[in-house]
């Protein structure tokens, strides 16, 4: 087996380990009707991903300051009824496994607030395979900004040049970017590939299970 290229392996969790995207859609998109701003869901699905005061801005623009908490709050509860309808993507859990046996220090990169991510958690269920996490209460400004990131780089006592970070969306690859830091992309959110790569994503594969299977041959070992 070739040389590691990177010893930790930065994960964002929704739309890339657990499948939530759709589900966090549904919710915004309930929430911002209910406040009397409705909105196209793919105008949402272009937010997901991104810091919640930054969504907000976009979606709601000069009513941010009026509408922005109630919206935020109803979100909140429209996607707690749904932690029913989570489900880990295939391949998730044994890809945490396999980085685990294999020397890389996984490490959990996400700006969830606690009870969602204590839900992911739940539905993930990694066992013993994480090494460190990170939650919203870490960072004061989450994806695009580079915060979570780094963050993540500090916990886990890596450089950010012997670190991949997998992500969804393109503000994970940004975020990465940002903060030096190789993203791998992943279409599970819903992005397409070319866009990922557009915005610097070094590989794409579908899901956690593909990105598994190409391990051997993929960014975390040398070529």
């Amino acid at each position: 087996m070739p040389d590691r290229s990177c010893d930790a392996v930065l994960l964002d969790i929704d739309g890339t380990l657990v499948d939530t995207n759709y589900l966090h859609i549904d919710a915004w998109s309930r929430a911002l009707e209910e406040v009397g701003r409705p909105a196209a869901a793919w105008r949402i699905h272009r937010a997901i991903g991104m810091d919640s005061g930054r969504l907000l801005q976009d979606l709601l623009g000069d009513d941010v300051d009026r509408l922005g908490d109630d919206a935020k709050a109803r979100h909140g509860e429209h996607y707690g009824r749904d932690r029913d309808r989570m489900r880990a993507f295939d391949g998730a859990q044994d890809l945490l496994r396999t980085l685990a046996e294999r020397g890389f220090q996984v490490v959990l990169a996400t700006s969830a607030p606690q009870e969602e991510f204590d839900a992911l958690m739940d539905v993930l269920q990694p066992g013993d395979t994480v090494a460190t996490v990170t939650t919203a209460q870490d960072v004061e400004t989450a994806k695009p900004e580079p915060d979570v990131v780094r963050v993540a780089l500090e916990r886990a006592g890596v450089d950010a040049d012997r670190a991949v970070m997998v992500g969804d969306s393109v503000w994970d690859v940004e975020s990465a970017k940002r903060a030096g830091v190789r993203c791998i992309g992943v279409r599970s959110g819903g992005v397409s590939a070319a866009e990922l790569r557009q915005t610097g994503a070094v590989e794409v594969y579908d899901d956690a299970g593909e990105l598994l299977r190409h391990l051997d041959d993929g960014p975390l070992y040398e070529r």
